[in-house]
């Protein structure tokens, strides 16, 4: 036995065997990534269950040669002084072990590779995989001629090699665990890297403070303490609060704070520079006196804010420590009355505004011309640009009103508002067609059933209770959370995930604080947050504070008892039912408010409250928000009826206001003068891509083909609707996002990755060239191009200056590359990208 497997694995014929068949495997991936989709040999073989089957075992098989090969590279280690050394027969089996080990994870992880689709960093993995399996074969090469052959010049290049593939198998683990476990698998726990911190306190604008050189107003006061409060939480608790009071300071208390510990007081208001607590912070990081002692060191940012504090006199109000800083919403509906109508302002929606509008001593501008208005409408309610058809027929309409008339026909085409507004709904509730937890059954789609809820109009009551007490698997995908493989932060479970997403999207509460600690951004204990994760848990939960167990329990119930009741003791099935019935009742007015504010945002580019998910904000008008929000549950929660509310009021026709100063946007002293003039979402502008130079995503990236409903009102879209296609870095650069957590609000600010991609993007190009030919052969002149371009991009005739400027890139007779550049600039005209 010993001899035939000496045989099997020191000659050339199990080698050779391996290269041939990695080869044919390399091959075979280049072929299929650079063949046309048309091909036989590149047709996809996902339907073949062995295929499936197969690809399914590359998780079990890849770690051998993770650990085989890293083995021995380490075992390599101790025979440095000496290769003959009693560990070799080892390291030799360990090489050959984990080098075929490489080639069959090679093999399995192309087959999973078709039956799913991953990030970005999926090619990645593949070439590192492919590679360290190639350098295997080379090591086990050399390997045998030093051992059969006594080749032993060759010990110093067999060595190189090993610790290389060593090296290759641990960037290849590393990515592969990024497609299952998420890009920031590893640095998300790095202290550094608590997103936390960014999220909660990235609001705060320590430069306007400093240009007002007067005395803090209470609300400054108030804001500057919460900051501060903030800072410390998360940096000095941990030995300085409730459960650790190191040195006999205690930070979370406003006397123990200001009292001091065993030396005296360590804040001296009005003086930073004699503070002891600011000296600490200041300190090296490897002083053995800094502050914070453990985890990483202040910021610049960080210290910088505390300093300022202190030299304002260390404001932190009296009373209660936490009810004198946050603001807490009233829960309960409100119905003010409606102002009296004015002139023409009629609907209700501009009544509030028009108070509104008297009391700010704000003028009614004139409002915006039709072909502003039929862009806005088209692409607010169905996605899309109107076509040259829509445009003609809009301006030949003579009838008073045809505005409120072309709103109707746009929500009456069911399928188009639904592909539009299944982009939204994606995004809040964190569904998507591929990513983290799908190939694992750790995480299901609901995109089947969120389609036809929208494009049925499903009243939003029945949605929210279909989600959050799922009558079927069809849409459980959201309460049901990712369950994470390996080990994960006691925040992260999926009963913990269950509550933060519920009261996050359908309550505008954030809760993740509250999740490790008593939250130090609002009222909310972290006791409170156990109690409504509760709710979806099979088994009362053990608190954990800051992921280390308390020992400490507490019952299923509601965030606000008056909502009703939860039976601690019933199945997960039932106590989730009677959470549903409660967040629906009417007498919840965040849950109808949050949803008012959402598509507010959504549609007008600001919401009511800002940030959207922080409903215990100030609204810029409280009552036209809970008038919208009482009526909508009153007209039976239909968002559509909601929707053309808003797009038929002249408040949804005023002229678009720009701020140069995005922080103005959020500002607490923002004033409304009409919608926010924003950005195409990502899909939008793939979509008007598509519709004017051909389509942009080929059918194999389609994720979800919907049946749609016959209708006089539905268009035939002939190209692929960019939110049914799976996630790319195209659509990621312009600012969809990975959809791993749930995604409220997208940044509409342009940025360097979006530049390069609309530079020299290979797919936004193709796409350009493509169209370049088409509308070469189907219009003959360059003045005929430059017209229609103008015309079905823009919504109008090419200026004389425009023209003259466009037949200069042209010329008299058009190349292919001259019309691709043209409609490059087209398409990246502020006019073309921005909604007015």
């Amino acid at each position: 036995m010993k001899q035939i497997l000496k045989k099997a694995f020191t000659g050339n014929k199990a080698i050779i065997i391996c290269i041939t068949l990695l080869v044919i495997l390399l091959l075979k991936f280049i072929y299929s990534a650079f063949t046309p989709s048309t091909s036989l040999i590149a047709l996809p073989i996902e339907n073949f269950w062995l295929w499936r089957f197969l690809g399914r075992l590359h998780p079990m098989a890849v770690h051998f040669p993770v650990g085989l090969l890293l083995f021995a590279a380490f075992m390599e280690l101790f025979t440095l002084k000496k290769f003959s050394s009693s560990l070799r027969p080892g390291i030799q089996l360990l090489v050959i072990a984990g080098t075929v080990s490489a080639l069959v994870s090679a093999f399995l992880g192309y087959f999973l590779s078709t039956n799913g689709d991953y990030s970005a960093n999926l090619s990645i993995h593949q070439w590192l995989g492919i590679v360290a399996a190639f350098l295997g074969i080379i090591v086990w090469q050399i390997q045998n001629r030093i051992l059969v052959k006594k080749q032993h010049s060759l010990i110093k290049t067999y060595r190189i090699f090993l610790f290389i593939t060593a090296f290759g198998v641990l960037a290849a683990g590393h990515y592969g665990a990024s497609l299952t476990h998420g890009d920031d698998y590893l640095t998300s726990t790095l202290p550094w890297n608590e997103e936390f911190e960014d999220a909660n306190t990235a609001n705060f604008n320590l430069a306007s403070f400093k240009m007002d050189t007067a005395k803090l107003s209470l609300k400054q006061e108030t804001e500057l303490n919460l900051k501060v409060r903030a800072l410390f939480a998360h940096n000095c608790y941990k030995c300085h609060g409730d459960e650790k009071i190191k040195g006999e300071l205690r930070l979370d208390r406003k006397n123990m704070a200001f009292k001091g510990g065993e030396n005296g007081p360590v804040i001296i208001p009005g003086n930073a520079a004699e503070s002891e607590l600011f000296r600490r912070i200041n300190l090296p990081s490897n002083h053995k006196e800094v502050m914070p002692s453990k985890g990483k060191k202040l910021s610049d940012g960080d210290i910088a804010v505390i300093n300022y504090w202190i030299e304002k006199g260390a404001p932190w109000p009296d009373g209660p420590d936490k009810n004198e800083v946050f603001n807490n919403a009233v829960l309960a509906p409100r119905n003010p009355a409606l102002p009296p109508a004015s002139g023409i302002h009629t609907n209700p929606v501009d009544r509030w505004t028009n108070q509104y509008f008297v009391k700010n001593k704000i003028e009614w501008p004139e409002l915006v011309d039709d072909r502003t208005y039929l862009r806005r409408i088209f692409l607010d309610i169905i996605g899309l640009l109107p076509s040259l058809e829509d445009i003609q027929a809009f301006s030949k309409d003579n009838r008073p009103d045809k505005r409120a008339v072309w709103s109707r026909k746009l929500l009456d085409r069911k399928d188009d508002y639904a592909i539009n507004w299944l982009t939204f709904w994606n995004d809040a509730l964190r569904n998507d067609y591929t990513g983290t937890g799908y190939i694992t059954n750790g995480r299901y789609a609901i995109t089947d059933w969120l389609y036809q809820s929208i494009q049925s109009n499903m009243p939003y009551d029945q949605f929210v209770k279909e989600l959050v007490s799922p009558k079927d698997d069809r849409s459980k995908g959201f309460v049901e959370g990712i369950k994470w493989r390996g080990v994960v932060n006691a925040s992260q479970r999926t009963e913990m995930q269950a509550a933060q997403n519920v009261s996050q999207v359908f309550l505008g509460l954030n809760l993740k604080c509250a999740s490790c600690h008593n939250s130090f951004i609002s009222d909310w204990k972290l006791e409170d947050a156990y109690a409504f994760a509760n709710i979806f848990a099979d088994t009362t939960l053990e608190i954990n504070r800051c992921d280390k167990p308390t020992g400490k329990y507490t019952d299923a119930r509601m965030l606000w008892k008056e909502l009703g009741s939860i039976d601690n003791k019933a199945k997960v099935s039932v106590k989730r039912a009677q959470l549903a019935e409660n967040m629906v009742k009417p007498q919840n007015g965040r849950l109808y408010r949050t949803l008012v504010n959402r598509m507010w945002a959504q549609i007008m580019g600001r919401g009511f409250i800002e940030p959207v998910d922080m409903m215990d904000n100030e609204p810029w008008s409280q009552d036209m928000l809970d008038w919208m929000a009482f009526n909508f549950q009153q007209n039976k929660s239909d968002i559509k009826e909601l929707i053309f509310m808003i797009t038929t009021s002249n408040t949804y026709q005023l002229p678009s206001a720009g701020f140069k100063d995005p922080n103005e946007i959020i500002a607490k002293e923002y004033k409304f003068t009409g919608r926010l003039r924003k950005r195409m979402s990502a899909e939008q502008f793939a979509d008007a891509g598509s519709a004017l130079f051909g389509t942009l995503f080929p059918d194999s990236m389609i994720r979800y083909k919907p049946i749609f409903t016959p209708s006089i009102n539905q268009s035939s879209v002939l190209f692929n609707r960019a939110s049914l296609v799976v996630n790319n870095p195209f659509l990621t650069a312009l600012g969809r996002p990975n959809r791993e957590t749930v995604s409220t609000s997208r940044e509409s600010q342009a940025n360097l990755l979006q530049a390069l991609e609309l530079t020299n993007g290979e797919r936004f190009n193709t796409m350009l060239k493509k169209g370049a030919e088409n509308w070469k052969l189907k219009y003959k002149s360059g003045d005929l191009i430059i017209k229609e371009v103008y015309k079905q991009a823009l919504g109008r005739e090419v200026k004389a200056n425009e023209l003259k400027l466009a037949k200069k890139i042209l010329g008299d007779k058009p190349a292919t590359d001259s019309i691709q550049d043209l409609f490059w600039a087209i398409m990246l005209l502020p006019e073309f990208q921005i909604i007015y």
